[in-house]
């Protein structure tokens, strides 16, 4: 009678080895995605405008100096 109810409780095992399979693969394939997005954006790099109202933040250049190189970066 025992073997009975260990049986009859394993009726949908099959299944839920199914979906567990089907999960872990599917987290595999997702981490190896993140993995791969972020080796292929590679290293940020800012803009020299960017670059330039940073410094002007910081006060490493005059108003004057940033208007300046602002008008020069806007021509190119």
């Amino acid at each position: 009678m025992h073997w009975r109810m260990y049986e009859h409780g394993m009726e949908f095992g099959w299944l839920f080895v199914i979906i567990f399979t089907v999960l872990m693969i599917l987290g595999v394939i997702h981490l190896v995605n993140l993995i791969g997005d972020r080796r292929s954006k590679g290293p940020y790099v800012e803009s020299p405008l960017h670059i330039l109202k940073s410094r002007y933040a910081k006060g490493e250049i005059t108003k004057e100096d940033y208007e300046k190189m602002k008008r020069d970066l806007s021509e190119k």
